[in-house]
């Protein structure tokens, strides 16, 4: 990858990732066949029955999450990429008006916060479809962005380059962007893979996992890549959830990180990932 692939001779592309699954979650009130298994109590309910703590916490993140997370980013003048299951914004549209005053990127994180992977073909075409009608009707633009819930099926990459989009995250391999080997009539889509272990989720997963850990974890990981990025610039994930990073005490760790960002001035690029995508084609000459 050449030296200067990022703006500015920047290091690192930073891509701050904040997940709105709040409002989509599996629900007995949604028709599901069980509550939500994701809780941060870690009570994965059997029976089909209403969680209601569980639907609280996650309405957490919208009531209070939203605006304190979207705050503090702001303040440092950072623009994120939002994986939004397209449900949740119909279903809180202040959020939706969050990320398009605060020039957000949505991207589609599904129609809503379920899995696809039991979708047979057609189905999953429309669940696609249906995710990018529903974000480009409540943001004004058109999702060229996909993250799957954790699993995808064959189809899933010819299925979202057959509809136009630009990019996926459901790849954890490597620290920089590459096109994905499906190909669709010479079309192809480039793959800026996620991570899990600079995720935010962690601290819901494992109690014993700190803000402040969290935080440190997230500090060395961006001082580590700035120091490849001298010879090698990369770029990194950090993902973000309205319910969990939300919390004030979570907020304090966040602030950390952005802070620690700041300081380190222009060898960070922090952008949209609709940005990266854009340049790295342009930079490697895969730009349409």
């Amino acid at each position: 990858m050449p030296k200067d692939i990022w703006p500015g001779g920047a290091r690192l592309a930073l891509s701050l990732v904040v997940n709105v699954e709040e409002g989509s979650e599996m629900s007995i009130a949604r028709g599901d066949r069980g509550p939500e298994p994701v809780d941060e109590l870690g009570v994965a309910l059997s029976k089909p029955i209403r969680n209601y703590g569980n639907e609280s916490n996650y309405l957490y993140g919208i009531k209070a999450g939203a605006p304190r997370v979207f705050g503090l980013i702001g303040t440092y003048g950072y623009c994120t990429t939002v994986t939004a299951a397209a449900q949740s914004l119909e279903t809180y549209p202040e959020v939706a008006r969050l990320i398009v005053e605060g020039g957000h990127e949505a991207a589609a994180h599904g129609w809503r916060w379920v899995h696809q992977f039991r979708m047979d073909e057609d189905a999953e075409r429309a669940f696609i479809l249906r995710a990018a009608d529903s974000i480009e009707a409540t943001t004004g633009t058109r999702p060229t962005g996909w993250l799957s819930r954790y699993l995808l099926t064959e189809n899933t990459r010819r299925l979202l380059i057959e509809e136009g989009f630009g990019y996926h995250m459901d790849d954890y391999s490597d620290d920089r962007p590459f096109v994905d080997a499906v190909t669709v009539s010479g079309k192809s889509i480039v793959v800026l893979p996620y991570a899990l272990d600079t995720n935010d989720m962690k601290m819901w997963t494992d109690p014993a996992y700190t803000p402040e850990m969290w935080a440190t974890y997230a500090c060395d990981s961006i001082d580590w890549m700035l120091r490849e990025g001298r010879d090698s610039p990369k770029m990194l994930s950090i993902g973000l959830h309205l319910r969990i990073i939300g919390r004030p005490g979570r907020m304090a760790a966040l602030e950390r990180v952005l802070e620690h960002v700041r300081q380190a001035g222009e060898a960070v690029w922090v952008a949209r990932r609709a940005e990266i995508a854009q340049r790295w084609a342009t930079v490697r000459g895969d730009a349409a």
